[in-house]
């Protein structure tokens, strides 16, 4: 019964899992190429297959399928829109750092309502006594105009150089901007700006000329800011009036003054392309400075306002080369030392400015211009000789009122003043006031005192010349200079009056009242000399040197006038003319026989310091008061310049200018009677001169202060002070009495 089994075996039924997963078989197309061993091996060739050496048929590539395409398609629509979304998520993350850095640069500005048209920084215009304008203190800033004033060349010569798309740019160009980042770059360094006009009216007005990010970026804000609340036309205006022309010009007002001596509204083409180039580096092509490099500029611009339609070609050719220069040397004029001093007393006479002003001077310009000149010119023939490098010269009414002043050779290499600031040793021509003093204590020119070797407590000061006349009179000692004289009278009147004298007649300095004060060993300024001098030529009344009259604000309000002097009667009249007698007779005969000025009666007194280190000269007639200083300012010795000398030729040349067309007036009080002395009396009183061998004396001595007791009870010598001026060769004792008595060589 078993053997009758059918073959192949029964098959049992299946249920549940067993039954689904009967039929699922795994093929070679369902396996993942490349697995190893799950490779399907090679199967056995079919019978069908030719087993001959035929070449296998060529299987082509199976197309592909929809699916792949559709995952391709997938693909770059992810990317694109990962390329949008990043781009999305930068461009925002951009505007908001934009919008960060705005409002950064906006926090370190003030706030935009309160921002206003800055004020233009006040000047001040120094004129002179004819109105005429001699200097400007602040910034040079012309008078606003109008652009309905000005030639239409002119502000379209900025335009076409500086911004020639201003008027369609809201204050910012970018197309102006790109431009000049292609032209540096192709150049390899800044050779173009993209600042718009109202980016660079922004950061003159508001703004300073650093040159970082930050400011750049506070300029563009500012620029549409000014947009918004000025018109094209007000901001071309605005910029016209503030920007900087060089030479401290600012406005095309104040540069065309400048440069063309014309105003703004008569510029010529040439001219207004020449302003509209100086913007570009006002300090360099400033024309007074590089006339050369000025010119090449204004091609430039005419050239472009060709190109913008604004000229003719015909035009900017016809325009090349001819702008007319009227400019001045920067600083150089001797005026400014005037205007120096002026800038001294404005806080006392206006307290603090605020706004421009005028300031009316006594000066006048033409005595100027000839002070000037005098010393410069001296200087310049005979400084080396005399080893003499500066000068001053003060000249003044007898009333106070500075004509001119002359505080150095070249204010643009020295701005020290040494005719109001320095303070030197004037020597003799400090003597007048000893005399005064004495005078005034009863003696006369007439009256007679020994010149003859003196010794105070152990200094023996001594003449020049070592010669000593014996008995003189005071008229002769003064026109000669003598030391010796000098100190016995400063002795006999007290030196504290001689110290009160010349307080009394303007001298403001500190003056030591001792022995050596008669020869002029305290220290003081030539423009207090010449005041204290001033008396002697107006009869005796007290004159403060002044030279400004009145201040005005430039629309005509008056702010300071000058109040009128009081007569004060410092010196009595019969002493002025005792006084004028004894210093004329020092032009006669004395020691200034070279200051003459024909027709004109002069008086005045030289001065030579120790060791020929100050020369002075003053003098004056009754129309004008001038004295000259000349000597080193590190206080070094001259070759023996003396008061006699380089001062008395300064003085000479100048007052013989400044008098030229006045009428002729004598001194005041001149008289000839003092007394019982007369003129046989003095010429049988004296006796022959006389030699004093000084052991030790060298030349150029002369006392310093007065000797100060020694702890023995000793005295000790004083040091060396001053060198007195002394009398000319020909100018001795018997010269003089020849001239009293006969009536010399006048």
């Amino acid at each position: 019964m078993g053997s009758g089994k059918k073959k192949g075996g029964r098959k049992e039924p299946l249920f549940g899992l067993p039954a689904a997963l009967a039929d699922l078989r795994l093929t070679a197309a369902d396996r993942i190429p490349g697995g190893g061993d799950d490779k399907p091996k090679k199967s056995a060739k079919r019978k069908s297959e030719p087993a001959g050496d035929e070449p296998p048929r060529e299987r082509k590539a199976p197309a592909r399928s929809s699916g792949a395409r559709r995952r391709s398609r997938s693909s770059f629509s992810a990317g694109l829109g990962r390329l949008v979304y990043w781009g999305a998520v930068l461009s925002l993350w951009g505007v908001i750092a934009v919008i960060g850095v705005v409002i950064w640069v906006g926090a370190h500005l003030p706030p935009i309502q309160s921002l206003e048209i800055p004020k233009r920084p006040p000047t001040i215009q120094i004129v002179g006594m004819d109105g005429t304008l001699l200097a400007q203190r602040g910034e040079m800033v012309g008078a606003n105009v109008s652009l309905k004033d000005l030639p239409p060349y002119l502000p379209k010569a900025f335009i076409a150089i500086e911004d020639r798309r201003f008027y369609s740019h809201f204050g910012i160009d970018p197309v102006g901007i790109l431009r000049a980042l292609v032209t540096n770059v192709l150049h390899r360094g800044v050779s173009q700006g993209g600042s718009t006009l109202t980016q660079q009216l922004a950061k003159n007005l508001f703004l300073t000329q650093e040159r970082t990010l930050q400011r750049k970026l506070q300029e563009a804000e500012l620029a549409i800011w000014l947009e918004r609340k000025h018109t094209k036309n007000e901001i071309l205006e605005l910029y016209l009036n503030r920007v900087y022309f060089g030479s401290g010009a600012y406005g095309v007002e104040a540069a065309a003054q400048k440069y063309f001596g014309k105003p703004a509204k008569n510029v010529t083409i040439a001219e207004a392309a020449m302003l509209a180039g100086l913007v570009k580096s006002p300090s360099r092509l400033a024309p007074n400075r590089n006339p050369e490099g000025a010119e090449a500029r204004a091609q430039v611009v005419l050239a472009a306002m060709a190109d913008a339609k604004f000229i003719t070609e015909a035009q900017a050719q016809a325009s090349i080369g001819h702008p007319s220069y009227n400019v001045k040397p920067v600083g150089a004029g001797t005026i400014n030392y005037v205007a120096d001093w002026i800038g001294e007393v404005l806080d006392d006479l206006v307290g603090q400015i605020d706004e421009s002003i005028r300031v009316e001077t006594t000066i006048d310009p033409k005595l100027q211009a000839v002070a000037e000149a005098a010393v410069i010119d001296e200087l310049a023939a005979k400084s080396v000789k005399f080893n003499v490098s500066q000068g001053a010269l003060v000249a003044m009414t007898p009333d106070g009122a500075v004509r001119a002043m002359v505080g150095g050779r070249n204010y643009s290499e020295s701005q020290y003043n040494r005719a109001v600031t320095a303070k030197r040793q004037p020597g003799s021509s400090f003597k007048p006031f000893v005399y005064l003093t004495a005078m005034e204590q009863g003696l006369t020119p007439d009256t007679i005192r020994q010149d003859a070797p003196i010794e105070v407590k152990g200094w023996r000061p001594e003449n020049y010349t070592h010669e000593y006349f014996g008995p003189v009179t005071l008229t002769q000692a003064l026109a000669m200079s003598l030391n010796t004289v000098a100190i016995r009278l400063g002795l006999e009147v007290g030196p504290k009056n001689v110290v009160r004298t010349a307080h009394r007649l303007g001298i403001s300095s500190k003056l030591e009242p001792n022995a050596s004060i008669a020869l002029g060993t305290s220290e003081v300024s030539v423009v207090e000399m010449v005041g204290a001098y001033a008396p002697f030529a107006n009869g005796g009344f007290a004159a403060m040197p002044h030279v400004v009259t009145r201040i005005k604000t430039l629309d005509g309000k008056l702010l300071y006038m000058r109040p009128a002097d009081e007569r004060n009667q410092v010196i009595e009249p019969r002493y002025v003319g005792m006084m004028n007698t004894m210093m004329r007779e020092t032009l006669i005969s004395g020691t200034a026989k070279k200051a003459e000025i024909p027709g004109w009666q002069a008086a005045g007194k030289t001065g030579t310091s120790q060791d020929y280190r100050d020369a002075w000269f003053i003098g004056y007639t009754s129309n004008l008061v001038t004295g000259v200083w000349l000597g080193n300012d590190d206080n070094s010795p001259t070759r023996k310049a003396t008061g006699g000398g380089l001062p008395v030729e300064v003085w000479t040349r100048f007052m013989r200018a400044a008098h030229e067309g006045v009428p002729v007036a004598a001194l005041p009080n001149l008289q000839g009677n003092w007394g019982p002395a007369n003129l046989a009396q003095i010429s049988s009183q004296v006796s022959p001169p006389t030699q004093a061998a000084a052991p030790g004396y060298s030349p150029g001595y002369s006392p310093g202060p007065a000797p100060a007791p020694a702890g023995n009870g000793g005295y000790r010598a004083p040091p060396r002070a001053n060198v007195n001026a002394r009398p000319e060769a020909a100018a001795g004792l018997d010269g003089w009495l020849m001239d009293r008595l006969f009536g010399g060589n006048r």
